[in-house]
């Protein structure tokens, strides 16, 4: 995996990684509200690999934008690993991005659908490593200390990471 400097170069880490493979990218965010694409907007030349994102805050979006499964929300709620693989495969097909990036989990302040506050899943779909190879996804489960901002920055930065460690 490659961790260039600190966190606050891996933005622009991804961003110039993805534009030197020719892909792009889009994110499905629902705790982090945006805040991943717009980290990653920031970078300047950003416009050369990210798409766009869907801010699904609500389960009612995450359904209806990205195609996650009804009966699997009403069962076991937003924060659950399926649900953040078919965000990030629902980002990719909403935009037409090679690579879907997701964001699902407790920021808190209150625990949420009996799952602890830091409770996080980040989906990636894509490619795969290589070209050619077929597509995979992967989810993370991450477990986030601190507070609500921090929870949702940590969050930015793990998949930051995640990224990094397939495609750039």
């Amino acid at each position: 995996m490659i961790e260039p400097g600190g966190p606050e170069e891996w933005p622009a880490a991804v961003v110039h990684g993805l534009i030197g493979r020719g892909l792009t990218l889009a994110t499905a965010e629902s705790l982090t509200a945006g805040l991943l694409a717009a980290t990653l907007a920031e970078v300047p030349g950003a416009s050369g690999t990210l798409q766009g994102g869907v801010i699904a805050y609500q389960n009612h979006v995450k359904q209806n934008l990205l195609g996650v499964d009804a009966d699997l929300l009403a069962r076991h709620g937003a924060v659950h690993p399926e649900v953040a693989r078919q965000m990030a495969e629902g980002a990719r097909r909403a935009t037409g991005a090679d690579v879907g990036l997701s964001t699902t989990g407790v920021a808190g302040p209150a625990p949420h659908q009996g799952q602890p506050v830091g409770t996080v899943y980040v989906g990636v779909a894509g490619l795969g490593r290589e070209a050619g190879e077929p597509a995979e996804v992967e989810v993370l489960r991450l477990s986030v200390d601190g507070d609500r901002e921090a929870i949702r920055r940590g969050t930015v930065q793990q998949a930051l990471l995640a990224v990094l460690g397939h495609w750039a």
